[in-house]
């Protein structure tokens, strides 16, 4: 017999299995990854406590699953300066009213602030028709004169039909979402602070609101003037009365940023913080209406937000007051609104994880 009949036959290699996929890592190729093994670690409880080991129990085959390592990896590249960061969070809610590939803002939202700035613009359009058909009724009643200019901003139908409104649908999801999705994981993991988070997300609030009141307010007066053809005496009589509303239009758009954010930072969802936010500017204006009515007392009035702007705004634009405290007390009650309203938001924002909560 030659020597080969005399040396011990080993089995042929088997050929893996379909199902079987072979593991790379890092690279290479692995064993393959079977999903029959188990590994069994655990800490004693005796002796040994202070090695600090884990006993693994060894299996008995061969064909043992491979086990793989996970490593980050820190960024080794150049990072953008902290003020183009918090541009791309402005941006990325900013530019989502106008153009896709940012934050997606709802359709009925971006309808109401059409609707919102469209009424906001009527007074001009009555104000051209006066001037075209010389009709002195159309003029003295969307003329340039202090009562006006305070109704533009701080009026009945505008104070409480649209900006409220606007406002709670603008402010509802800023906060809430990022809570709710876990997108705050993504702006923390970035070098984000969250003093910077806040401060953009109030920017943001504050310039979707400022277009639309302060603009509409701006192109009022400057639309009155050049239709009537004003001379330099007309704009220098008038301006004082037109820097008071624009003050006072500047207070409400941080007093109403404030609260919305305070409400949408406590919430995680984007119901609760539009319709509470409407529930107290409309609330407490009913509520304090028939406490003057019924006892005829009017200090119920600092509750409302509403009723605090319109007095600072008649006392800035040099109008008879309807309310019987003095303006320092609305004023006052403002700032005690904007203080709470940002400890709050401030607070909550400081709660937010960088995981999903």
């Amino acid at each position: 017999m030659s020597d080969e009949a005399d040396l011990p036959q080993m089995p042929a290699p088997s050929t893996p299995n379909s199902l079987q996929k072979e593991a790379e890592f890092l690279g290479q190729s692995g064993l393959q990854v079977t999903g029959k093994s188990r590994m069994e670690a655990a800490y004693g409880s005796g002796d040994g406590d202070g090695d600090s080991a884990a006993i693994v129990a060894k299996t008995g085959t061969i064909d043992s699953g491979t086990i793989f390592h996970q490593v980050y990896r820190p960024w080794r590249g150049k990072l953008n300066s902290r003020w183009v960061r918090n541009w791309t969070i402005l941006r990325h809610h900013i530019y989502g009213i106008f153009t896709k590939g940012h934050r997606p803002w709802p359709t009925y939202t971006k309808l109401v602030i059409v609707a919102v700035v469209m009424g906001s613009l009527i007074p001009i359009f009555t104000t051209f028709l006066g001037v075209m058909s010389g009709s002195d009724d159309l003029m003295r009643i969307f003329g340039i004169t202090r009562a006006t200019l305070w109704g533009h901003v701080l009026g009945t139908f505008h104070n409480i039909c649209c900006w409220p409104l606007v406002t709670a649908l603008i402010v509802g999801g800023l906060i809430s979402e990022d809570r709710q999705h876990g997108t705050s994981a993504i702006y923390f993991s970035r070098p984000v602070t969250r003093t910077d988070y806040t401060l953009m997300k109030y920017i943001s609030a504050a310039l979707v609101l400022s277009m639309i009141i302060v603009f509409s307010y701006c192109a009022y007066y400057a639309a009155a003037i050049i239709l009537n053809n004003e001379g330099w005496g007309y704009l220098l009589d008038t301006f004082p009365y037109f820097f008071g509303g624009l003050v006072a239009a500047l207070m409400l758009v941080l007093t109403y940023t404030s609260i919305g954010l305070a409400l949408s930072s406590i919430s995680k969802g984007k119901f609760f913080p539009a319709v509470a936010f409407i529930g107290i500017v409309f609330g407490t204006k009913i509520l304090a209406f028939f406490i003057n009515l019924l006892f005829e007392r009017d200090t119920l009035y600092l509750l409302s937000p509403h009723d605090n702007l319109a007095h600072v705004g008649q006392w800035m634009m040099e109008l008879n007051t309807t309310y019987k405290f003095p303006v320092a007390w609305s004023f006052v009650a403002l700032l005690v609104m904007n203080v709470i309203s940002l400890y709050i938001l401030i607070s909550r924002v400081n709660s937010l994880e960088v995981t999903r909560e």
